[in-house]
């Protein structure tokens, strides 16, 4: 099958050995690329019930088909592991100018395994990997760092094309179990502590470097493809609002909705909303549109702060989900105090969507009596400092450091705790999109929203936020979509754009495969039930599979709540769609 390099490298950092595989073609048939080979690895080569932190599990860099392709919004990687957060399924995802480097080494996956003696930096390329000591730059935080590695690492007397880097902070070297592998200095791989299982293998960075492109079964099928996409786009209002606002376009929307979490999910609408709006962004800050590589959207948001204490501050962003976990439910209504936030758990090298939570919920614990960290809400001073404290592991942050399910059974909290698996959600709140619940529910790595996206059709009208009978048949089309999406490696933010059948027509240009729309959904289908088959064979049960107790607080002002009854009957029939049994227990026969 075209569209593969055919290769899979395999990494033992403890040995310092590498060598490269070869599978099946039958492999890259049924799951394409990207999650699909990345989950077949993953389950194929882990040891069953492996703790994150081992040397044995694996760490897989997987990309897609289309990467290095001129198709728009390619330029993303996968990272795939057994997370630290949860004890299942990992998946994460970046895009920047970083995945044109990691797809010119010439692979589809790179395994990595083992546990090195000391720190090291690995160089990825075409025919060798190379073993760089640097234990001068443990402790680092993670913009020198990728600046270092480039200035350092990079191999231009090779022919080779520009290099890219990825790495790990402070946080991650420390085990906090939620820690990012960063690129292009502000993108992450940010969910699922991906940067906590490198930290643990002392891999501070990887960089990438070659001159392999991949060979495509009609090149001039992919450059039509990519000119008629570049003329939808520029009538398509999605794309459009993307390109001048960016994410944080979605505060305005989802205050509208009710369903911006704040005040800790106590309530699902911020009176300050507008500081932190993409109004109040472009207001107060520089800001200019940015985007990743092969990418027509410019979603980014190159921002330097214009006044006040952090006048000068350069960073890309905040993105919608960091304004929400800071602002809404830290109640931070400066959109300058939300971004000097942003930039240090950029630099540190922890996920802000765990981070605003963890803040929110010790504010929480404090006005409880549970702990005697006095922190407010809007206390800026207080929360940067908890961030310094979760990542050097000091005191009440080492508490933190262990997740929101340590901490909540540490605190007597449990009640008030809001999180799937272990992992907090995304700023989307169920209690109002009720097919959120569902998403936040039946996400392989936890309370996830990008899997299906399902806040979309539900906050445009496509479907009523508060139906539960028959919302399942739905969120699985957009869930089984956007897993073919991940097979390629596709930015999520391209939805509106590639339809089922411009997927076909993609997949057929790049890779020879005639799939149509119920083939690739059989493909998406069988992804799932592997997934699934790996995440029981780690221990997940139905409790594990639900909303846990701080979902089901009613809103504070309003009353909006979803009950366990609606989840169940949500569940019950995304469970029987799948051809699983009404538990979500599979077949004797499943792939």
């Amino acid at each position: 099958m075209k569209g593969q390099y055919g290769r899979i490298l395999r990494i033992d950092v403890e040995a310092q050995k590498f060598w490269t595989e070869t599978l099946d073609p039958s492999i890259y048939e049924q799951y394409l690329g990207g999650k699909g080979l990345a989950s077949y690895l993953l389950y194929s080569l882990n040891p069953p019930e492996v703790d994150p932190l081992h040397p044995d599990n694996c760490l897989i860099f997987a990309t897609g088909p289309i990467a290095g392709s001129r198709i728009w919004g390619s330029s993303r990687y996968g990272v795939y592991t057994k997370s630290p957060q949860t004890g299942l399924y990992s998946e994460s995802y970046s895009g920047g100018k970083v995945p044109e480097a990691i797809d010119s080494a010439g692979y589809d996956a790179i395994v990595i395994q083992g546990e090195s003696a000391e720190p090291l930096v690995l160089g990825i390329h075409p025919e060798e990997v190379l073993f760089h000591p640097a234990a001068d730059l443990w402790g680092q935080e993670t913009y020198a760092t990728e600046d270092e590695i480039l200035k350092r690492f990079s191999q231009p007397d090779k022919g080779f094309r520009k290099p890219g880097a990825v790495v790990i902070g402070p946080a991650a070297e420390n085990r906090v179990r939620f820690g990012v592998i960063k690129n292009d200095h502000w993108r992450s791989a940010g969910r699922t502590g991906v940067g906590t299982v490198l930290g643990a293998k002392k891999i501070k960075g990887l960089l990438f470097q070659g001159d392999r492109m991949r060979s495509l079964h009609d090149e001039d099928a992919v450059a039509e493809l990519s000119k008629a996409i570049m003329a939808e786009s520029k009538d398509n209002p999605g794309v459009q609002a993307y390109k001048s606002m960016g994410t944080s376009q979605l505060v305005k929307v989802t205050n509208g909705a009710n369903a911006f979490p704040t005040r800790y999910w106590a309530e699902g609408r911020y009176d300050k909303w507008e500081n932190i709006s993409a109004d109040g962004l472009h207001a107060k800050c520089d800001v200019k549109p940015r985007a990743c590589a092969k990418c027509l959207m410019a979603c980014g948001r190159m921002t330097t702060i214009k006044e006040g204490r952090h006048a000068g501050l350069k960073m890309e962003g905040p993105e919608y989900e960091t304004i929400y976990a800071f602002g809404g439910l830290c109640m931070i209504d400066s959109i300058e105090e939300i971004a000097y936030l942003n930039d240090i758990c950029d630099r540190l090298g922890i996920d802000t969507i765990t981070a605003g939570n963890l803040c929110a919920f010790t504010i929480e614990a404090f006005q409880r009596g549970k702990v005697d960290f006095a922190v407010k809400y809007g206390d800026v001073d207080r929360i940067a400092e908890l961030l310094h404290m979760i990542a050097r592991r000091d005191g009440i942050g080492d508490v933190l450091a262990r997740g929101i399910k340590y901490a909540a059974r540490e605190w007597d909290l449990e009640d008030i705790a809001v999180h799937v698996k272990g992992m907090e959600p995304a700023g989307y709140d169920p209690r109002v999109l009720k097919g959120m619940g569902l998403a936040y529910a039946t996400s392989d790595r936890g309370a996830c929203h990008l899997r299906a996206t399902f806040y979309k059709p539900e906050l445009t009208g496509m479907i009523p936020p508060d139906q539960i009978e028959g919302k399942a048949e739905l969120f699985l089309e957009f869930e089984d979509r956007l897993t073919i999406f991940d097979t390629l490696v596709l930015c999520r933010f391209y939805r509106d754009l590639y339809t089922w059948e411009k997927l076909e027509k993609i997949i057929h240009a790049l890779t020879g495969l005639d799939a149509g729309r119920e083939a690739l959904r059989k493909r998406a289908a069988a992804i799932a039930t592997l997934v699934r088959r790996f995440n029981l064979r780690e221990g997940m049960s139905a409790e594990d599979e639900w909303l846990s107790k701080g979902f089901f607080r009613k809103n504070e002002k309003t009353g909006d709540a979803i009950t366990p009854e609606e989840l169940s009957q949500m569940l019950k029939e995304y469970y029987l769609l799948h051809g699983w049994d009404e538990n979500g227990n599979l077949p004797d026969d499943a792939v």
